[in-house]
């Protein structure tokens, strides 16, 4: 088994409903297709990048063990979010569903270049270490995660971004039930 962190993220209705009712599907499909989740953060609601208007995002972060290699679980997520109605748009558009493989067990894979390829796999994301709605969620279920190539704490990439860009990100008690309590709702089977 291989252990994995996935950000999870939503900000439009899609073929799985809204957004709080995608996360919870979300799991409910990895678990199916043999994918266990041993964590979840909770739900937070945090402001979009890029330029436009567009609705905040649900965001968190689950802890996965998985029998798949990084490239097949890739695969597997961004199976899922086409099925959750994710077509290809503009860079930072709105969603109905974003999954991002963030770290598969502190493996380095690739190297970030210039441009952005698309479905070509890096590991650790080369970009979680500069946003706050992944290191938030990601540091309530991981407390001590260090970025596998930075060699620094979540805790210090997060202090790093200061209070101003980490502002957008609040935690949700909850009209939408919690990603941890979501998941904790889904029915077992067997």
């Amino acid at each position: 088994m291989h252990t994995a962190l996935l950000a999870l993220g939503a900000n439009v209705a899609g073929a799985w409903g809204e957004p709080r009712d995608t996360l919870a599907r979300v799991a409910r499909e990895l678990e199916a297709a043999g994918v266990r989740i041993v964590g979840a953060s909770r739900a937070y609601s945090t402001a979009p990048l890029g330029t436009g208007r567009q609705a905040r995002y649900l965001n968190a972060v689950i802890r996965v063990e998985a029998r798949l290699g990084p490239g097949m679980l890739l695969r597997l997520v961004k199976g899922l979010e086409r099925r959750a109605g994710r077509r290809l748009g503009r860079h930072w558009g709105p969603r109905p569903l974003d999954v991002d493989l963030l770290d598969w067990g502190g493996r380095r894979i690739g190297r970030p270049g210039r441009r952005r390829d698309q479905g070509r796999l890096i590991l650790p994301h080369p970009e979680m270490h500069a946003r706050a709605f992944v290191l938030v969620p990601l540091l309530e279920i991981a407390p001590g995660w260090v970025h596998p190539v930075l060699g620094v704490p979540g805790r210090t990439l997060l202090a790093r971004l200061g209070a101003r860009r980490g502002a957008g990100v609040q935690a949700l008690d909850f009209a939408a039930v919690p990603c941890d309590k979501l998941i904790q709702q889904r029915p077992r089977s067997g």
